[in-house]
């Protein structure tokens, strides 16, 4: 993993002062980059105690990606280390951890600052933490990410069970799970990653499913020693590992919203897994009645073993309520747990909420997005001078990897910045450009598998319509290869005396 070399290009005019909200995968990157650049008056505004973003909150038993290693990485920092196929939590924490020691990225990092308020004054934006610290920027850029805020459901009685009780993200290491009652509720890639790391462990393990999720059945296979020598000796190598992933991921997770002939092939191998469940009564509740690709597809192999093992039990009663003891399900059955886990996903819809934001004119996000998250590429806002986001709403979605997806768009707002600080000026995109782009997006999106695939996702918003593009990373490459000038206002921004 290579220190990336400084861009030493001589650029006219001032650079402007940056903050850079979250220090997860995005904020990190947009550091290294704009380091890279010579640009160094920025800062990285993080609300936890370290960096990381999800992989700083998912350290739960079994936490990993469900994107092949080799291809989760900053494409300039390939990583010849990585021990299986599907890199686990700390390995991948560390990961991007070393990437901003290497380059120079963790002295820019304030920890303990939540953003609560940015707001514009007409000519730089305000920033302001929840301690009530103030900072100056004359841009603002996102990097919040959208699964960092747990949902919590509303179940009743929840307060009243007396064991420990937390949510997948918020694991509490301290609990001594061996030999005891755990309940998980949640069937999705927490919770089947959970079960798979802790069938073994606990004395009783029990599932609560609302609804069976297409597991796609591929081992987590161990990375030779022999490869990984040659990774390390041969960066060359490593390079064509990333490009023949990047390559295979991008046509199947680029078409398979699409093309139903690609999610055919995925169904078979589906159910093909299922076909080892040998109780068929197991199996029929295991089985999804919507179409593959309609959720996200869950990577493991080894779900299908641990929920079939004489601890385990898979319950898809639905929950009436939760007492002292534990879970009582709608036949009035009452599950005794010691502890109990909400693998029950984030709210994918937040985005940059709970943080307010008001704009020019004193518009505020609750406005321009009261119907819809309404943006440009998924990189700007209507009425938002100078403010950008890093994977913002209707970012590409699917099995495609993030990280890509995260290099292409800070690939386009670095050129932004470019313009901003070599034409003094404050950008905000127009609201035509904006609203021709997101009906092309939204119309889309409605044919894909995500809207007619049977199933309820958090890939919908509010109206049905899945919030993410449909596209694959080459196409995503293309349409953010440069700006388009005119889909942006430019007004002239004023610049402190030097």
């Amino acid at each position: 993993m290579g220190r990336a070399r400084a861009d030493t290009t001589q650029r006219s005019g001032t650079t402007p002062r940056i903050v850079i909200i979250g220090a997860g995968i995005a904020g990190i990157l947009m550091g290294i980059k704009l380091r890279q650049r010579g640009w160094t008056d920025f800062t990285i505004l993080e609300k936890a105690d370290r960096l990381g973003g999800t992989w700083r909150e998912n350290q739960y038993p079994g936490a990993a990606c469900d994107v092949p290693a080799h291809l989760y990485v900053y494409s300039f920092a390939p990583n010849p280390a990585w021990r299986t196929r599907y890199a686990k939590a700390p390995e991948i924490w560390q990961y991007y951890h070393d990437q901003a020691e290497r380059n120079g990225v963790l002295p820019h990092i304030e920890y303990g600052k939540e953003v609560a308020t940015s707001e514009f004054d007409g000519t730089r934006w305000n920033v302001t933490t929840r301690e009530g610290e103030h900072y100056e920027a004359d841009v603002v850029i996102a990097g919040v990410g959208r699964l960092h805020q747990p949902n919590l459901p509303d179940i009743t009685g929840a307060e009243r069970f007396t064991g420990p009780k937390f949510h997948s993200s918020c694991w509490d290491h301290s609990v001594e799970l061996k030999g005891k009652r755990l309940g998980v509720i949640g069937g999705g890639s927490s919770g089947v990653q959970i079960v798979s790391a802790l069938a073994d462990e606990v004395g009783k393990l029990s599932l609560f499913q609302r609804t069976p999720q297409w597991v796609f059945p591929l081992p987590d296979a161990p990375i030779p020693l022999k490869k990984r020598l040659l990774y390390r000796l041969w960066p060359g190598a490593l390079a064509r590992q990333y490009r023949k992933l990047e390559a295979e991921i991008d046509d199947r997770a680029g078409r398979a919203a699409l093309d139903a002939s690609v999610r055919a092939e995925t169904a078979k191998l589906c159910n093909a897994g299922l076909a080892g469940v040998r109780d068929p009564e197991l199996r029929a509740k295991l089985t999804p009645h919507y179409e593959v690709g309609c959720k996200r597809l869950v990577i493991s192999g080894s779900f299908y073993d641990a929920i079939q093992k004489p601890s385990v039990d898979l319950v898809t009663e639905g929950i009436d309520h939760i007492e002292e003891r534990g879970v009582v399900t709608t036949d009035g059955k009452l599950h005794e747990v010691d502890a109990l886990v909400f693998a029950t996903g984030f709210k994918a819809h937040a985005f940059l909420r709970p943080m307010q934001l008001k704009g020019e004119g004193g518009v505020t996000l609750d406005e321009v997005w009261n119907d819809l998250p309404i943006n440009y590429r998924t990189v700007a806002i209507p009425h938002m001078p100078n403010f950008f986001m890093l994977n913002g709403p209707y970012s590409p979605g699917g099995s495609a990897s993030v990280v890509g997806i995260i290099e292409v768009q800070t690939g386009y707002l670095l050129q932004l910045l470019d313009r901003i600080a070599e034409d003094q000026v404050l950008l905000t995109p127009r609201e035509d450009a904006t609203s021709d782009w997101l009906s092309g997006v939204r119309d889309l999106a409605r044919q894909t598998v995500w809207a007619t695939g049977g199933c309820n996702s958090w890939y919908l918003d509010k109206t049905g319509t899945p919030a993410y593009n449909p596209i694959s990373i080459t196409e995503l490459k293309s349409s953010m290869a440069t700006p388009i000038r005119d889909d942006f206002i430019a007004t002239a921004r004023e610049t402190e005396p030097a």
